[in-house]
């Protein structure tokens, strides 16, 4: 029997999301990988069970996620009904729509019809009558903005999710989006774009537009796939997600650069009494721009390291100086 721990809400940061009530905790829980039915069922409760003790909220999903293609929102559902019964109400729960999930025209994109044919297929597999946040998870070139914006206020109005955002939206069709829902009556509470000290594209104009909108955005990948880690400093280890047959990371992205980039970072970070890891999100959350970040994890420890990255002071403006110089270099 699981009991949550008393003290789960004694040191987490919670942020506001935008201009909304709701606040997320400054470290939110991915659950893309390592919780599919080809994983050890165990493994991902003990990871959910720990964070949840650790002050994490917010549990991100997406109705492919596995693998195979909706394990991952099944096992949670399982343990949700295992452990979290007693705790729904203090749990954000989030799942999106919008690549691949079943053959034909209507399982892939953004119409009306594929993402609320998918959200009641999500909410069955986790036994759960809404979500608190629904995603948009990428834009459809095919279907008018206003059809997939009009699916997404239709949900809320349905009752099957409180909040809905939109993911993978570079800044002007953000902007779009955002407005045809501000319209529409239901606010687009967050956008959820990649971002790591490696990757920086939304600083290019979308950082600025979800800012003037009022916008909260979650920061997927903040550790670039596990390259800003002390997982490859020494080379790439056989049993490592690089040297395996991910087709999310390859051995030609890590680089002699590229880890020489991360050992200078990694330096930063150990003056600093940080892990790589702990500096990446440091960094990916500084200045309150971002309001959570989403990470991804194999085992507890790993949710242990996000959450104490919190307790580590603001990055300085000589260290933020000396992190460019490394990244320019």
């Amino acid at each position: 029997m699981y009991n949550a721990s008393q003290t789960r809400y004694d040191s987490m940061t919670y942020n506001r999301t935008g201009k909304s009530g709701l606040r997320l905790p400054a470290i939110s829980l991915g659950l893309w990988h390592n919780f599919g039915g080809n994983d050890v069922f165990e493994n991902g409760r003990a990871m959910v069970r720990r964070a949840f003790d650790l002050g994490i909220t917010h549990f991100d999903l997406a109705n492919n996620y596995g693998p195979p293609a909706g394990s991952a929102e099944e096992n949670f559902g399982l343990i949700l009904k295992k452990d979290f019964s007693a705790y729904r109400d203090e749990m954000i729960i989030a799942s999106k729509a919008g690549y691949y999930m079943w053959p034909g025209p209507y399982g892939d994109w953004g119409s009306k019809k594929y993402l609320v044919s998918s959200l009641d297929q999500s909410l069955q597999r986790m036994g759960l009558d809404y979500v608190d946040i629904f995603y948009h998870h990428r834009p459809d070139p095919n279907t008018p903005l206003e059809e997939t914006m009009g699916a997404l206020d239709l949900i809320v109005r349905q009752g099957k999710a409180l909040y809905v955002g939109i993911s993978n939206y570079k800044a002007e069709e953000a902007r779009e989006a955002i407005q045809i829902l501000r319209r529409l009556g239901t606010p687009c509470l967050i956008h959820q774009p990649s971002y790591s000290m490696f990757n920086r594209w939304i600083e290019d104009g979308l950082q600025d537009i979800l800012a003037e909108e009022g916008v909260g955005s979650i920061a997927f990948s903040p550790l670039q796939k596990g390259i800003l880690t002390d997982r490859y400093l020494n080379g790439i280890a056989p049993d490592s997600r690089a040297a395996g047959p991910s087709v999310f990371l390859s051995e030609k992205e890590i680089t002699e650069e590229v880890i020489g980039k991360v050992r200078k970072l990694n330096d930063i970070a150990a003056a600093r009494g940080q892990k790589m890891s702990q500096l990446a999100l440091s960094w990916v959350l500084r200045g309150g721009k971002v309001t959570s970040a989403l990470i991804g994890a194999s085992k507890v420890s790993q949710i242990e390291d996000a959450v104490a990255s919190l307790n580590a002071p603001e990055l300085s403006a000589e260290e933020l100086e000396q992190i460019e110089n490394i990244l320019r270099g």
